[in-house]
Protein backbone atom coordinates (compact mmCIF):
# COMPACT_ATOMS: atom_id res chain seq x y z
CA UNK A 1 0.00 0.00 0.00
CA UNK A 2 1.30 3.40 -0.34
CA UNK A 3 0.97 6.17 2.41
CA UNK A 4 -1.44 8.97 1.65
CA UNK A 5 -0.89 11.91 4.57
CA UNK A 6 -4.53 14.11 4.17
CA UNK A 7 -4.97 17.41 5.71
CA UNK A 8 -7.38 19.99 5.10
CA UNK A 9 -4.88 22.37 3.44
CA UNK A 10 -1.62 20.64 2.63
CA UNK A 11 0.02 24.49 1.57
CA UNK A 12 -0.50 25.53 5.64
CA UNK A 13 0.99 22.14 6.75
CA UNK A 14 3.93 23.86 8.88
CA UNK A 15 5.63 19.93 8.54
CA UNK A 16 7.62 18.53 5.02
CA UNK A 17 6.86 15.01 4.52
CA UNK A 18 8.94 12.88 2.87
CA UNK A 19 8.59 10.02 0.29
CA UNK A 20 4.60 10.55 0.35
CA UNK A 21 1.99 12.15 -1.29
CA UNK A 22 0.40 14.81 0.49
CA UNK A 23 -3.26 15.66 -0.68
CA UNK A 24 -6.44 17.91 0.63
CA UNK A 25 -9.45 16.77 3.09
CA UNK A 26 -11.71 17.61 -0.10
CA UNK A 27 -8.95 15.81 -2.65
CA UNK A 28 -9.57 12.59 -1.03
CA UNK A 29 -13.20 12.65 -0.34
CA UNK A 30 -14.37 13.19 -3.82
CA UNK A 31 -11.05 12.95 -6.75
CA UNK A 32 -11.51 10.14 -8.64
CA UNK A 33 -7.72 8.84 -7.87
CA UNK A 34 -8.40 8.56 -4.55
CA UNK A 35 -11.46 6.16 -4.36
CA UNK A 36 -9.64 3.42 -5.34
CA UNK A 37 -10.05 0.16 -3.38
CA UNK A 38 -7.36 -1.28 -1.29
CA UNK A 39 -4.66 1.19 -2.50
CA UNK A 40 -3.10 3.41 0.15
CA UNK A 41 -2.92 3.70 3.88
CA UNK A 42 -4.32 7.23 5.26
CA UNK A 43 -2.43 9.14 8.04
CA UNK A 44 -5.74 11.81 8.47
CA UNK A 45 -4.20 14.98 9.82
CA UNK A 46 -7.09 16.80 10.06
CA UNK A 47 -7.49 19.36 12.46
CA UNK A 48 -10.79 18.18 13.65
CA UNK A 49 -12.63 14.19 14.19
CA UNK A 50 -15.69 15.64 15.29
CA UNK A 51 -19.02 13.65 14.02
CA UNK A 52 -19.52 14.77 9.98
CA UNK A 53 -16.70 17.15 10.19
CA UNK A 54 -14.04 16.38 7.05
CA UNK A 55 -11.44 14.97 9.50
CA UNK A 56 -14.56 12.00 10.02
CA UNK A 57 -15.25 11.00 6.85
CA UNK A 58 -11.83 10.85 5.80
CA UNK A 59 -11.56 8.02 8.16
CA UNK A 60 -14.89 6.67 7.59
CA UNK A 61 -14.87 6.80 3.72
CA UNK A 62 -11.53 5.12 4.03
CA UNK A 63 -12.86 2.09 5.74
CA UNK A 64 -15.64 1.85 3.49
CA UNK A 65 -12.85 2.22 0.37
CA UNK A 66 -10.79 -0.72 2.40
CA UNK A 67 -7.74 1.73 3.21
CA UNK A 68 -6.17 1.43 6.18
CA UNK A 69 -7.25 4.73 8.26
CA UNK A 70 -4.84 6.16 10.81
CA UNK A 71 -6.97 7.12 13.02
CA UNK A 72 -9.96 4.81 12.36
CA UNK A 73 -13.27 5.67 13.34
CA UNK A 74 -12.84 3.14 15.71
CA UNK A 75 -10.24 4.99 17.65
CA UNK A 76 -11.94 8.28 16.81
CA UNK A 77 -14.85 7.05 19.33
CA UNK A 78 -12.24 5.25 21.63
CA UNK A 79 -11.14 8.34 22.52
CA UNK A 80 -14.48 9.79 23.10
CA UNK A 81 -15.71 7.28 25.64
CA UNK A 82 -14.80 8.27 28.95
CA UNK A 83 -15.03 4.97 30.48
CA UNK A 84 -12.66 3.15 27.92
CA UNK A 85 -10.23 6.43 28.76
CA UNK A 86 -10.77 5.27 32.22
CA UNK A 87 -9.60 1.47 31.84
CA UNK A 88 -6.77 2.92 29.71
CA UNK A 89 -5.65 4.63 33.13
CA UNK A 90 -5.93 1.45 34.98
CA UNK A 91 -4.12 -0.86 32.89
CA UNK A 92 -1.26 1.63 32.26
CA UNK A 93 -1.51 2.59 36.10
CA UNK A 94 1.77 1.51 36.88
CA UNK A 95 3.31 3.06 33.52
CA UNK A 96 1.35 6.25 34.11
CA UNK A 97 2.82 6.91 37.70
CA UNK A 98 6.44 5.58 37.10
CA UNK A 99 6.53 8.31 33.80
CA UNK A 100 4.80 11.09 36.17
CA UNK A 101 6.74 10.54 39.65
CA UNK A 102 7.98 13.09 40.98
CA UNK A 103 5.45 15.92 39.31
CA UNK A 104 3.44 18.35 41.15
CA UNK A 105 0.08 16.92 42.17
CA UNK A 106 -1.47 20.38 41.63
CA UNK A 107 -1.15 20.07 37.78
CA UNK A 108 -2.34 19.02 34.77
CA UNK A 109 0.86 17.78 32.56
CA UNK A 110 -0.52 17.32 29.00
CA UNK A 111 1.95 15.65 26.57
CA UNK A 112 2.15 15.02 22.75
CA UNK A 113 2.96 12.03 21.18
CA UNK A 114 4.00 11.68 17.80
CA UNK A 115 3.90 8.37 15.88
CA UNK A 116 4.10 6.12 19.86
CA UNK A 117 7.54 8.86 20.72
CA UNK A 118 7.92 11.62 22.79
CA UNK A 119 10.19 14.67 22.74
CA UNK A 120 13.39 14.25 23.77
CA UNK A 121 12.50 10.49 25.06
CA UNK A 122 11.11 11.68 27.51
CA UNK A 123 8.42 9.10 28.92
CA UNK A 124 8.92 6.69 26.38
CA UNK A 125 7.37 3.73 27.79
CA UNK A 126 4.20 5.68 28.54
CA UNK A 127 4.31 7.00 25.09
CA UNK A 128 4.40 4.05 23.07
CA UNK A 129 1.62 2.27 25.29
CA UNK A 130 -0.70 4.99 24.82
CA UNK A 131 0.13 4.98 21.26
CA UNK A 132 -0.83 1.20 20.75
CA UNK A 133 -4.07 1.90 22.48
CA UNK A 134 -4.67 4.79 20.08
CA UNK A 135 -3.11 4.11 17.26
CA UNK A 136 -2.97 8.19 15.75
CA UNK A 137 -0.25 10.05 14.12
CA UNK A 138 -0.18 13.03 16.59
CA UNK A 139 -1.76 12.49 19.86
CA UNK A 140 -1.89 14.94 23.03
CA UNK A 141 -2.31 13.77 26.31
CA UNK A 142 -3.58 15.40 30.01
CA UNK A 143 -3.47 13.58 33.37
CA UNK A 144 -4.77 14.58 36.48
CA UNK A 145 -3.78 13.75 40.19
CA UNK A 146 -6.28 11.38 41.78
CA UNK A 147 -4.70 9.29 44.33
CA UNK A 148 -2.26 8.51 41.54
CA UNK A 149 -1.64 10.04 38.09
CA UNK A 150 -4.78 9.17 36.30
CA UNK A 151 -4.98 9.39 32.09
CA UNK A 152 -7.94 12.38 32.33
CA UNK A 153 -8.22 12.93 28.19
CA UNK A 154 -6.24 11.89 24.90
CA UNK A 155 -6.73 13.59 21.40
CA UNK A 156 -5.74 13.72 18.31
CA UNK A 157 -3.09 17.27 18.11
CA UNK A 158 -3.79 18.55 15.25
CA UNK A 159 -0.79 19.69 13.03
CA UNK A 160 -0.98 23.47 13.43
CA UNK A 161 -1.47 23.06 16.92
CA UNK A 162 1.67 21.50 17.40
CA UNK A 163 4.36 23.35 19.48
CA UNK A 164 6.94 25.56 17.08
CA UNK A 165 9.80 23.56 19.09
CA UNK A 166 8.34 20.24 18.59
CA UNK A 167 8.46 20.64 14.88
CA UNK A 168 11.23 19.16 13.99
CA UNK A 169 10.94 16.38 15.82
CA UNK A 170 7.73 15.65 14.77
CA UNK A 171 8.71 15.94 11.20
CA UNK A 172 11.72 13.71 11.68
CA UNK A 173 9.71 11.56 13.77
CA UNK A 174 6.54 10.90 10.47
CA UNK A 175 9.62 10.79 7.96
CA UNK A 176 11.06 7.99 9.76
CA UNK A 177 7.89 6.26 9.63
CA UNK A 178 6.83 6.48 6.46
CA UNK A 179 10.26 5.32 5.86
CA UNK A 180 10.32 2.23 7.38
CA UNK A 181 11.15 -1.02 5.68
CA UNK A 182 7.95 -2.66 4.55
CA UNK A 183 7.74 -5.93 3.02
CA UNK A 184 7.86 -5.13 -1.40
CA UNK A 185 5.57 -6.84 -3.32
CA UNK A 186 7.05 -7.70 -7.07
CA UNK A 187 6.12 -5.07 -9.40
CA UNK A 188 3.57 -7.23 -11.21
CA UNK A 189 1.27 -7.79 -8.14
CA UNK A 190 -0.40 -5.11 -6.85
CA UNK A 191 -0.82 -4.74 -2.73
CA UNK A 192 -5.00 -4.70 -2.13
CA UNK A 193 -4.10 -6.07 1.90
CA UNK A 194 -1.46 -6.12 4.68
CA UNK A 195 -0.95 -9.42 6.57
CA UNK A 196 1.29 -9.68 9.36
CA UNK A 197 2.96 -13.41 10.16
CA UNK A 198 4.35 -13.18 13.79
CA UNK A 199 7.22 -15.76 14.28
CA UNK A 200 10.33 -16.06 16.92
CA UNK A 201 13.46 -16.55 14.65
CA UNK A 202 14.76 -18.29 18.21
CA UNK A 203 12.49 -20.72 18.38
CA UNK A 204 13.85 -24.03 18.29
CA UNK A 205 10.76 -26.44 17.78
CA UNK A 206 8.99 -23.23 15.81
CA UNK A 207 5.05 -24.28 13.83
CA UNK A 208 6.84 -23.35 10.16
CA UNK A 209 10.29 -23.46 9.18
CA UNK A 210 11.90 -21.01 7.53
CA UNK A 211 11.26 -22.23 3.81
CA UNK A 212 7.54 -22.36 5.19
CA UNK A 213 7.35 -18.79 6.06
CA UNK A 214 8.26 -18.29 2.73
CA UNK A 215 5.68 -20.42 0.84
CA UNK A 216 3.19 -18.41 2.80
CA UNK A 217 4.73 -15.07 1.93
CA UNK A 218 4.91 -16.21 -2.04
CA UNK A 219 1.25 -17.60 -1.79
CA UNK A 220 0.00 -14.30 -0.25
CA UNK A 221 2.23 -12.42 -3.19
CA UNK A 222 -0.20 -14.22 -5.83
CA UNK A 223 -3.33 -12.94 -4.37
CA UNK A 224 -2.31 -9.65 -3.86
CA UNK A 225 -1.60 -9.61 -0.23
CA UNK A 226 1.88 -8.00 1.46
CA UNK A 227 2.99 -10.32 3.78
CA UNK A 228 5.29 -9.39 5.96
CA UNK A 229 7.19 -11.57 8.60
CA UNK A 230 7.06 -9.33 12.25
CA UNK A 231 8.38 -10.23 15.84
CA UNK A 232 7.11 -9.16 18.86
CA UNK A 233 8.97 -6.48 18.86
CA UNK A 234 6.49 -5.18 16.04
CA UNK A 235 3.71 -5.12 18.34
CA UNK A 236 3.31 -1.50 18.34
CA UNK A 237 3.37 -1.44 14.61
CA UNK A 238 0.09 -4.09 14.18
CA UNK A 239 -2.99 -1.85 13.41
CA UNK A 240 -0.73 -1.03 10.18
CA UNK A 241 -2.32 -4.49 8.62
CA UNK A 242 -5.49 -5.95 7.69
CA UNK A 243 -4.67 -9.75 9.51
CA UNK A 244 -2.38 -11.41 11.65
CA UNK A 245 -0.80 -14.76 11.13
CA UNK A 246 0.41 -16.49 14.11
CA UNK A 247 3.57 -18.62 13.39
CA UNK A 248 5.00 -19.03 17.10
CA UNK A 249 3.69 -21.22 19.68
CA UNK A 250 1.51 -19.67 21.32
CA UNK A 251 -0.12 -19.55 24.86
CA UNK A 252 -2.04 -17.26 27.21
CA UNK A 253 0.02 -15.65 29.59
CA UNK A 254 2.25 -14.71 26.99
CA UNK A 255 2.61 -12.16 24.01
CA UNK A 256 1.45 -14.09 21.61
CA UNK A 257 -2.03 -13.76 23.51
CA UNK A 258 -1.49 -10.37 24.04
CA UNK A 259 -0.54 -9.60 20.24
CA UNK A 260 -3.61 -11.50 19.12
CA UNK A 261 -5.88 -10.02 21.44
CA UNK A 262 -4.55 -6.69 20.56
CA UNK A 263 -5.07 -7.06 16.64
CA UNK A 264 -8.26 -8.82 17.24
CA UNK A 265 -10.03 -5.14 19.09
CA UNK A 266 -8.31 -3.43 16.22
CA UNK A 267 -10.89 -5.15 13.59
CA UNK A 268 -8.10 -7.05 11.87
CA UNK A 269 -8.38 -10.86 10.69
CA UNK A 270 -6.71 -13.18 13.24
CA UNK A 271 -5.34 -16.53 12.90
CA UNK A 272 -4.89 -17.83 15.60
CA UNK A 273 -7.82 -15.55 17.00
CA UNK A 274 -7.48 -14.78 21.18
CA UNK A 275 -11.00 -17.18 21.39
CA UNK A 276 -8.74 -20.29 20.13
CA UNK A 277 -5.93 -19.72 21.98
CA UNK A 278 -7.67 -19.69 25.13
CA UNK A 279 -9.92 -22.60 24.53
CA UNK A 280 -6.60 -25.01 22.74
CA UNK A 281 -4.22 -24.07 25.19
CA UNK A 282 -5.79 -25.17 28.21
CA UNK A 283 -6.35 -29.18 28.55
CA UNK A 284 -9.21 -28.36 31.13
CA UNK A 285 -11.18 -26.98 28.89
CA UNK A 286 -10.40 -29.35 25.73
CA UNK A 287 -11.61 -32.44 28.34
CA UNK A 288 -14.61 -30.80 29.66
CA UNK A 289 -15.91 -29.90 25.83
CA UNK A 290 -14.94 -32.65 24.66
CA UNK A 291 -17.36 -34.87 27.76
CA UNK A 292 -20.08 -32.07 27.15
CA UNK A 293 -20.54 -33.22 23.52
CA UNK A 294 -19.30 -36.62 23.69
CA UNK A 295 -16.61 -36.51 21.67
CA UNK A 296 -14.47 -40.17 21.60
CA UNK A 297 -11.25 -39.58 23.88
CA UNK A 298 -9.70 -41.88 26.39
CA UNK A 299 -10.64 -42.06 29.65
CA UNK A 300 -10.33 -38.75 31.18
CA UNK A 301 -10.73 -37.38 35.30
CA UNK A 302 -9.78 -33.98 36.17
CA UNK A 303 -8.00 -34.00 38.95
CA UNK A 304 -7.28 -31.72 41.93
CA UNK A 305 -5.90 -32.06 45.72
CA UNK A 306 -9.39 -33.49 46.52
CA UNK A 307 -10.14 -36.41 44.72
CA UNK A 308 -6.44 -38.09 44.32
CA UNK A 309 -8.01 -41.61 45.87
CA UNK A 310 -10.73 -41.38 42.70
CA UNK A 311 -8.25 -41.05 40.18
CA UNK A 312 -5.95 -44.00 41.51
CA UNK A 313 -8.93 -45.77 41.57
CA UNK A 314 -10.60 -45.14 37.93
CA UNK A 315 -6.99 -45.70 36.17
CA UNK A 316 -4.33 -48.70 35.85
CA UNK A 317 -1.11 -47.71 35.09
CA UNK A 318 0.44 -46.61 33.56
CA UNK A 319 -1.67 -43.65 32.93
CA UNK A 320 -0.88 -40.04 31.39
CA UNK A 321 -0.88 -36.48 33.43
CA UNK A 322 -0.89 -33.25 32.13
CA UNK A 323 -0.63 -29.41 33.21
CA UNK A 324 -3.29 -27.76 31.15
CA UNK A 325 -1.37 -25.75 29.19
CA UNK A 326 0.86 -28.50 28.14
CA UNK A 327 1.81 -28.54 24.49
CA UNK A 328 4.32 -30.13 21.91
CA UNK A 329 4.54 -32.64 24.57
CA UNK A 330 5.47 -30.72 26.88
CA UNK A 331 4.44 -30.89 30.81
CA UNK A 332 3.22 -34.21 29.68
CA UNK A 333 4.49 -37.03 31.92
CA UNK A 334 3.60 -40.91 32.18
CA UNK A 335 3.07 -42.77 35.59
CA UNK A 336 3.85 -45.90 35.33
CA UNK A 337 3.30 -46.88 39.26
CA UNK A 338 1.40 -44.77 41.95
CA UNK A 339 4.77 -43.84 43.67
CA UNK A 340 5.25 -42.15 40.10
CA UNK A 341 2.01 -40.68 39.65
CA UNK A 342 1.57 -39.22 43.29
CA UNK A 343 4.88 -37.35 43.04
CA UNK A 344 4.55 -36.28 39.54
CA UNK A 345 0.89 -35.15 40.44
CA UNK A 346 2.26 -33.01 43.94
CA UNK A 347 4.59 -31.65 41.40
CA UNK A 348 1.70 -30.40 39.12
CA UNK A 349 -0.24 -29.50 41.48
CA UNK A 350 2.15 -27.27 42.90
CA UNK A 351 1.50 -24.82 39.74
CA UNK A 352 -2.10 -25.75 38.96
CA UNK A 353 -5.03 -26.36 40.78
CA UNK A 354 -6.00 -28.70 38.63
CA UNK A 355 -4.46 -31.40 36.51
CA UNK A 356 -5.80 -33.93 33.64
CA UNK A 357 -5.25 -37.50 34.12
CA UNK A 358 -5.91 -39.73 31.02
CA UNK A 359 -5.87 -43.43 29.87
CA UNK A 360 -2.52 -44.19 28.04
CA UNK A 361 -3.20 -45.75 24.60
CA UNK A 362 -0.25 -47.08 22.85
CA UNK A 363 -0.02 -46.89 19.56
CA UNK A 364 2.70 -46.62 17.14
CA UNK A 365 1.70 -43.25 15.38
CA UNK A 366 -0.86 -40.42 16.33
CA UNK A 367 -2.99 -38.92 13.46
CA UNK A 368 -2.83 -35.22 13.07
CA UNK A 369 -5.73 -34.02 10.93
CA UNK A 370 -5.18 -30.29 10.05
CA UNK A 371 -8.51 -28.03 9.72
CA UNK A 372 -9.18 -24.95 8.68
CA UNK A 373 -12.50 -23.12 8.18
CA UNK A 374 -14.24 -26.05 9.20
CA UNK A 375 -12.82 -28.40 6.70
CA UNK A 376 -9.39 -30.84 6.50
CA UNK A 377 -6.88 -29.39 5.12
CA UNK A 378 -4.29 -31.90 5.37
CA UNK A 379 -3.46 -35.32 7.21
CA UNK A 380 -0.23 -36.44 8.50
CA UNK A 381 1.00 -39.98 11.03
CA UNK A 382 3.36 -38.93 13.72
CA UNK A 383 4.54 -41.32 14.79
CA UNK A 384 6.51 -42.09 18.18
CA UNK A 385 10.26 -40.91 18.87
CA UNK A 386 11.73 -44.47 18.40
CA UNK A 387 11.11 -46.26 21.50
CA UNK A 388 9.62 -43.14 23.21
CA UNK A 389 5.78 -43.26 24.10
CA UNK A 390 5.18 -39.80 22.55
CA UNK A 391 6.41 -38.07 19.05
CA UNK A 392 8.70 -35.84 20.82
CA UNK A 393 11.29 -37.51 23.02
CA UNK A 394 13.77 -34.60 25.39
CA UNK A 395 16.80 -36.26 27.06
CA UNK A 396 18.28 -34.48 30.49
CA UNK A 397 20.43 -32.21 28.25
CA UNK A 398 17.94 -30.40 26.52
CA UNK A 399 18.29 -32.73 22.94
CA UNK A 400 15.22 -33.45 21.06
CA UNK A 401 13.98 -36.47 19.09
CA UNK A 402 11.16 -36.73 16.99
CA UNK A 403 9.83 -39.56 15.02
CA UNK A 404 9.27 -39.78 11.38
CA UNK A 405 5.87 -37.80 9.66
CA UNK A 406 4.10 -39.41 6.65
CA UNK A 407 1.84 -37.02 4.80
CA UNK A 408 -1.49 -38.78 3.83
CA UNK A 409 -4.44 -37.57 1.33
CA UNK A 410 -7.18 -36.78 3.01
CA UNK A 411 -9.54 -38.96 0.97
CA UNK A 412 -7.46 -42.00 2.22
CA UNK A 413 -7.88 -41.10 6.14
CA UNK A 414 -10.14 -43.51 7.86
CA UNK A 415 -13.86 -41.85 7.74
CA UNK A 416 -13.86 -42.48 11.46
CA UNK A 417 -10.50 -40.19 12.08
CA UNK A 418 -11.76 -37.75 9.82
CA UNK A 419 -15.33 -37.28 11.31
CA UNK A 420 -13.81 -36.96 14.97
CA UNK A 421 -11.50 -34.83 14.12
CA UNK A 422 -13.64 -32.11 12.54
CA UNK A 423 -16.40 -32.36 15.17
CA UNK A 424 -13.32 -31.55 17.79
CA UNK A 425 -11.97 -28.79 15.80
CA UNK A 426 -15.26 -27.32 15.28
CA UNK A 427 -16.07 -26.81 18.95
CA UNK A 428 -12.89 -24.70 19.20
CA UNK A 429 -13.86 -22.40 16.54
CA UNK A 430 -13.68 -21.96 12.82
CA UNK A 431 -9.79 -21.26 12.73
CA UNK A 432 -6.95 -23.20 11.85
CA UNK A 433 -6.14 -26.28 14.15
CA UNK A 434 -4.12 -29.25 14.55
CA UNK A 435 -6.07 -32.23 15.93
CA UNK A 436 -4.32 -34.95 17.34
CA UNK A 437 -6.14 -38.67 17.88
CA UNK A 438 -5.38 -42.32 18.17
CA UNK A 439 -6.93 -45.06 16.54
CA UNK A 440 -7.88 -48.52 17.94
CA UNK A 441 -9.61 -50.95 16.16
CA UNK A 442 -12.30 -48.97 14.40
CA UNK A 443 -12.72 -45.48 17.18
CA UNK A 444 -11.01 -42.77 16.92
CA UNK A 445 -10.20 -40.99 19.97
CA UNK A 446 -8.99 -37.24 20.45
CA UNK A 447 -6.16 -36.49 22.05
CA UNK A 448 -5.76 -32.89 21.89
CA UNK A 449 -6.81 -29.62 19.51
CA UNK A 450 -3.79 -27.33 18.82
CA UNK A 451 -4.35 -24.09 17.90
CA UNK A 452 -1.06 -23.39 16.46
CA UNK A 453 -0.29 -26.57 14.24
CA UNK A 454 2.92 -27.55 12.45
CA UNK A 455 2.93 -26.61 9.07
CA UNK A 456 6.38 -26.91 7.57
CA UNK A 457 7.91 -27.31 4.23
CA UNK A 458 9.08 -30.88 3.64
CA UNK A 459 6.35 -31.86 6.06
CA UNK A 460 2.84 -31.40 6.25
CA UNK A 461 3.02 -30.00 2.70
CA UNK A 462 4.17 -33.22 1.11
CA UNK A 463 0.85 -34.11 -0.41
CA UNK A 464 -0.83 -30.45 -1.87
CA UNK A 465 2.91 -28.93 -1.82
CA UNK A 466 1.95 -25.31 -3.14
CA UNK A 467 -1.49 -25.35 -2.90
CA UNK A 468 -1.55 -25.77 1.52
CA UNK A 469 0.05 -22.40 1.15
CA UNK A 470 -2.64 -21.35 -1.30
CA UNK A 471 -5.89 -22.22 0.00
CA UNK A 472 -4.84 -20.98 3.99
CA UNK A 473 -3.72 -17.50 1.95
CA UNK A 474 -7.40 -17.71 0.16
CA UNK A 475 -9.05 -17.92 3.65
CA UNK A 476 -6.97 -14.69 5.18
CA UNK A 477 -8.40 -13.18 1.75
CA UNK A 478 -11.78 -13.88 1.85
CA UNK A 479 -12.23 -12.87 5.85
CA UNK A 480 -10.66 -9.67 4.90
CA UNK A 481 -13.09 -8.87 2.40
CA UNK A 482 -15.79 -10.45 4.25
CA UNK A 483 -14.67 -7.58 7.35
CA UNK A 484 -13.87 -4.73 4.75
CA UNK A 485 -17.49 -5.02 3.70
CA UNK A 486 -19.11 -6.03 6.65
CA UNK A 487 -17.88 -3.93 9.56
CA UNK A 488 -17.22 -0.47 7.98
CA UNK A 489 -20.30 1.22 9.39
CA UNK A 490 -19.72 0.21 12.98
Amino acid sequence: MSNLVVIENPEECPLHFDGVDTVSARTYLTGKECSRRGAFKVFNLCRSYRYQSMGYYVSLLAEARGHKAFPSILTIQDMKSSGLIRLTSDELEESINKALSGLDQQCKPCFNIYFGKSPGGLHASMAMDLYRRYPTPFLQAVFSWDKGWRLQNISPLAVREIPEGERAFAEETANTFFAAKRHVLPKKHVSRFDLAILHNPEEKIPPSNERALQRFIKAAAGLGIAAELITRDDADRIFEFDALFIRETTSVDHHTYRIARKAASEGLVVIDDPVSILRCTNKVYLAEVLRQNSVPAPKTLIVHSRNIDEALREFAFPVILKQPDSSFSQGVSMARDEKEFLAMLKRLLDKSDLVIAQEFLPSEFDWRIGVLDRQPLYACKYFMAGSHWQIIQRDGAGQIKEGRVETVPVEFVPQQVLKTALRAANLMGDGLYGVDLKQKDKQAYVIEVNDNPSIEQGFEDNVLKEELYDRIMRVFLARIQASKKGNWLL
